[in-house]
């Protein structure tokens, strides 16, 4: 008896659905017993029945579902491109990367900014995550570290544009907990001087700045899929791309850095694969194994894409929810204000906020508050690396350090920060609250 292929699928697809309400369901909260996570996967039947389908295809590189999920994306950000990576930080290495590319040169307009070459300066603030410094110490740039704002902990604006120098040719700056970074100022500077803007936007998904989104003011923005940030595909992050110049230099620096546009599975897109005559190859040489530009594979699979293209939908809602979360909080903690530096967003900004950022003012209960927290199952992160430079791995990173690292050097010591992800509810943030107080003794 012959088996319908399809209606077979449709089946196997409603046990998946049967099975997420068995078997992922949230468990009810109970104060003290549940832990209260700084973030988690945020996720219903849609994600496990695409997952479920995309293996069904057994498509286990980039297929169908990264298309989607890619020009999804690209349409929320209304970008010229956005390219699927395995993560955040090597997002942040494809831009730089990108960047550094000799070939770039001949794509770019008049007027634009050059490629970068070792030696050029990138300005970035000192607290920071580690990948997004990683890339520009491994293309051998040089690292112009300024300090940055309490509340904000962002870069501090108003000490950029002095921090420039005569090989100063980029602005990395993430937007640190997704609260966006002062744009008027980064995108004015970067004009004015010719600079390329780059933004980390692997924290803030869905800000905004005067409207706009967070991620489209910078030549490329990056985002982060890793299951603590807004969305998730698991292991994951993506490249917005807002120059079109820069396009077809970040795809071949993504895919092993060949000429070779074909998509996966594809050989003869150009209809001239045996025709082409680049550097000193022979004439003829395969374009798919050609190679213009020093690069990697930073593809994700189609499995991840599947769980990611369910998770565009819910980007919204889940943004919506952590302002929700990040409000409830602001207004809890105002008592403790004087005892704690409460976090600070700007007016011209919507932030889509990652986490919630407390600055101790007696810096030695820090310690002490944390503790308090966790041992009543509440989980706290310090503010990623603190003061970069004082790191293992940085310490002895060649570099330019404008003005002081006080504030760096503060939040290294006197911050930490608490979850508002989508999955924390009332109930959660009035224990949160509740524990908060206890541990400051109010």
């Amino acid at each position: 008896m012959a088996v319908d292929r399809e209606k077979l699928k449709q089946e196997i697809l409603e046990k998946v659905r049967e099975y997420h309400a068995l078997a992922h369901m949230p468990a009810a909260f109970e104060p003290g017993k549940s832990r209260v996570t700084y973030a988690g996967r945020y996720y219903d039947q849609k994600e496990l029945v695409n997952l479920v389908d995309a293996s069904l295809d057994f498509w286990l590189t980039a297929g169908p579902y990264s298309n989607r999920f890619e020009a999804a994306m690209r349409r929320r950000f209304k970008a010229r491109a956005f390219f699927f990576v395995n993560s955040g930080s090597s997002a942040n290495l494809l831009m730089v990367s990108t960047l550094c590319s000799p070939g770039l040169g001949r794509y770019l307009e008049p007027g634009d900014p050059r490629p970068l070459v070792p030696g050029d300066e990138v300005i970035t603030p000192a607290v920071t995550f580690p990948t997004t410094l990683s890339p520009i110490v491994q293309n051998r740039l040089v690292p112009v570290f300024v300090d940055v704002e309490l509340g904000t902990y962002n870069i501090d604006p108003a000490r950029i544009e002095a921090a420039i120098g005569p090989r100063t040719r980029a602005l990395f700056i993430p937007h640190t907990l997704g609260n966006p970074a002062d744009l008027d100022v980064l995108s004015d500077v970067a004009k004015r001087h010719n600079l390329w803007l780059l933004e980390d936007g692997c924290d803030a998904l869905g800000a905004e700045w005067r409207g706009k989104a967070v991620g489209t003011f910078g030549a490329m923005s990056s985002i982060s899929f890793f299951p603590a940030h807004h969305i998730t595909t698991g292991e994951g992050g993506g490249i917005v791309v807002n120059y079109t110049p820069l396009r077809r230099t970040a795809l071949s620096v993504r895919d092993w850095g060949r000429d070779c546009w074909c998509d996966p599975g594809k050989s003869n897109t150009c209809n001239k694969r045996f025709d082409w005559q680049l550097g000193e190859l022979p004439h003829g040489y395969d374009h798919k194994y050609t190679y213009s530009n020093i690069g990697y594979n930073l593809k994700a699979t189609d499995l991840q894409a599947a769980i990611g293209l369910a998770q565009v939908d819910k980007i919204d809602e889940i943004v919506a929810r952590r302002r929700h979360n990040f409000a409830r909080l602001m207004d809890g903690v105002k008592s403790l204000e004087g005892r704690v530096i409460l976090p600070r967003i700007d007016s011209r900004a919507k932030a889509s906020p990652f986490g919630f950022p407390i600055t101790i003012a007696d810096g030695s209960e820090r310690k002490r508050i944390i503790n308090a927290l966790e041992s009543a199952n509440i989980e706290t992160r310090l503010l990623f690396g603190g003061n970069i430079l004082r790191q293992p791995a940085f310490t002895n990173i060649d570099h330019r350090v404008h003005g002081t690292l006080d504030q760096s050097d503060r939040v290294m010591h006197d911050t930490f920060w608490i979850g508002v992800g989508p999955r924390i509810t009332d109930a959660m943030i009035d224990y949160m609250l509740e524990q908060l107080h206890r541990a400051f003794g109010r």
